[in-house]
């Protein structure tokens, strides 16, 4: 699986969630089945199993059929797009393209962080990971304002009147503690119904991909940024904005050349390489949409490190 299938993954199952502090408590699920998945089928979870707050309460069940491992790393340890390249250079191939079944039950209504906890032990357990984290520092992209003090038609300051939720299925109008207005206009702009998270949506014309989310910070932003831009670095917020924001952004994924070589990078690539493609690049919708761009910089990461990791036996 290379970091353009990855990408779209992520954003595919709304992985890219705001972040949330949790517990370094150790905890395990009581039961716990490990099935490699050998079908063509979906890969489907009864959560989205991504790095924040939007979560479908369970009663302690854990169910994901036909993910990869670095799936479940990722859920796990919440990473980001940032962490998630790194992450794939650093495992062995099966870890990507091997599927897993994994169904486990604990006791009670654990949260989101709680499920994480016990995946952490479960991942221990059975596929012998072990990790560490380090502060490098690495070629990254700067992300900063197009003109100062002054954002894109598209990425607006959330406000406090429109209240969302981060819990269950996208809601109704009448489970959601929105009215009917509030909702028809943020899906009418393009906008999700669940808050905390950035999500795939339906892009306004074929051929197009769009990326939108309600209530999250420049960091999420940021972090979201090197999956579907395929950026190649990792991205630091320099943009000096704070509080949270509502943005929806819409571009024509990259163009490889025949030799798999990709032609869209972090600057703004020739107008001819894309005459024939129905709206912008990755780079120049930040700039049109979100009013961002993207300067080469070095900053200090921190990096997800993995030391080992073992194809399971399953149960």
């Amino acid at each position: 699986m290379n970091l353009r299938v990855i990408g779209a993954a992520l954003v595919s199952v709304g992985l890219f969630d705001a972040q949330s502090q949790i517990s370094t408590q150790k905890m395990e699920f009581d039961v716990a089945s490990v099935k490699q998945n050998k079908s063509d089928g979906d890969s489907v979870s009864n959560f989205p199993l991504g790095p924040g707050a939007v979560y479908v309460p369970n009663g302690g069940l854990f169910s994901a059929t036909g993910f990869p491992l670095i799936t479940y790393i990722s859920f796990a340890y919440k990473l980001m797009a940032n962490d998630v390249q790194s992450l794939a250079s650093q495992l062995p191939s099966w870890t990507t393209i091997d599927r897993f079944d994994i169904q486990a039950r604990a006791a009670g209504n654990p949260s989101k962080d709680q499920m994480r906890l016990m995946m952490k032990s479960l991942l221990a357990d059975r596929f012998k990971l072990a990790t560490h984290t380090e502060t490098r520092e690495v070629p990254a992209l700067a992300l900063v304002l197009s003109r100062p003090s002054k954002t894109g038609p598209r990425l607006q300051p959330h406000s406090d009147d429109a209240p969302c939720p981060t819990e269950g299925a996208p809601p109704s109008a009448s489970t959601s503690g929105q009215t009917p207005t509030m909702l028809n206009q943020a899906l009418a702009n393009g906008l999700p119904a669940l808050c905390g998270g950035i999500f795939g949506m339906r892009p306004s014309a074929p051929g197009l991909q769009r990326a939108a989310a309600r209530n999250v910070t420049m960091g999420v932003i940021a972090n979201f940024l090197p999956g579907p831009g395929n950026l190649g670095r990792p991205v630091v917020d320099q943009t000096g904005l704070n509080g949270t924001f509502d943005f929806s952004l819409e571009w024509t994924p990259e163009i490889l050349s025949g030799d798999g070589a990709k032609l869209n990078g972090p600057e703004p690539p020739s107008a001819d390489l894309h005459s024939d493609q129905p709206g912008p690049t990755f780079v120049e919708a930040l700039k049109e949409q979100l009013g961002l761009k993207l300067e080469s910089t070095k900053g200090r990461v921190e990096v997800f490190v993995v030391d080992h990791v073992e194809r399971p036996s399953e149960n």
